[in-house]
């Protein structure tokens, strides 16, 4: 199943009741933001149903009973491999996770660990040595900058984070497109492992928590100024995510056993998360305007 550009519409166009209107009929669906206009994505053998049912309901009428005609088979959610193929991007960096994992034993195989860390580091009898990041960098081992995201030390850690990206980053991809997520991905990465470094000095660390509220503040400050349903997040998970992270900061979370916390790259993603996310709002607010 392919998907296809069903409607381009400028963007003073308001999609948000049509969008409502395909999540209660469950249809799958993504827009993003293309050479100035907004594009609904939809799979390719519901693309003429749906431009019709736009016809029919342009500002969709949410919360009215409505007799909508039936699209497909968008009686039942989308499946599993339909998710995938709408948010490439998203699972591409769910995979590697997974194959890093994998090859690193999570966090065991310290031999293969070493190539992914932050610092490049040898074992000496019980003790590690690292390598100064300088000397890495002089190297040409830039890759350091990124690749802790993908490094996890245990099946909680990588499930955990794994679930959060999958919530999030498809979020984005549907909103901004899998360009823009990598690209936030990769920058929130780099942000989060510095301070990590810069806070913690020469230690083993890793995982996507930084990403992750790197990635919950875009969304909020991006949907507090340019509100769209991709990026409406209940109420419920931002102060879920935002407690925890206070109880991380407090030293509680590491007191009962969750071991050592980046505390650090969690303060750093969500910063400059929110610092995208008001530039991207600032932006899509402005293009919106009439």
């Amino acid at each position: 199943m392919s998907a296809v550009a069903a409607l381009r519409l400028p963007l003073a166009a308001d999609l948000s009741g049509f969008v409502k209107l395909l999540q209660r009929m469950q249809v799958p669906h993504r827009v993003s933001e293309e050479a100035g206009e907004q594009v609904l994505w939809v799979p390719d053998e519901i693309s003429e149903d749906v431009r019709s049912l736009y016809a029919r309901f342009p500002h969709g009428d949410p919360e009215q009973q409505l007799e909508l005609p039936a699209i497909g088979s968008t009686s039942r959610r989308p499946g599993f491999v339909e998710q995938l193929r709408l948010s490439p991007v998203t699972a591409l960096v769910l995979l590697l996770s997974l194959v890093v994992g994998a090859v690193t034993l999570l966090g065991e195989n310290l031999e293969t660990l070493r190539w992914l860390t932050f610092l490049e580091f040898r074992v000496v009898g019980d003790y590690i040595q690292f390598t100064p990041l300088a000397d890495s960098l002089a190297a040409g081992q830039w890759w350091r900058l990124v690749t802790p995201m993908l490094i996890h030390f245990g099946f909680l850690h990588i499930a955990m984070n794994g679930m959060w990206y999958w919530e999030l980053g498809r979020r984005i991809e549907a909103r901004q497109g899998g360009i823009n997520l990598l690209g936030l991905t990769l920058l929130f990465s780099l942000v989060s492992n510095f301070a990590q470094y810069v806070f913690s000095g020469a230690t083993l660390f890793g995982g996507l928590s930084g990403v992750l509220y790197g990635l919950l503040g875009h969304c909020w400050i991006y949907q507090l100024l340019a509100p769209n349903p991709a990026y409406h997040l209940p109420r419920g998970v931002l102060v879920m995510m935002l407690v925890w992270l206070l109880l991380c900061l407090s030293g509680l979370v590491s007191m009962i056993g969750f071991g050592e916390i980046a505390n650090a790259a969690h303060v750093g993603g969500l910063l400059v998360g929110c610092f995208t996310g008001l530039l991207g709002g600032l932006f899509a607010r402005r293009r919106m305007a009439p």
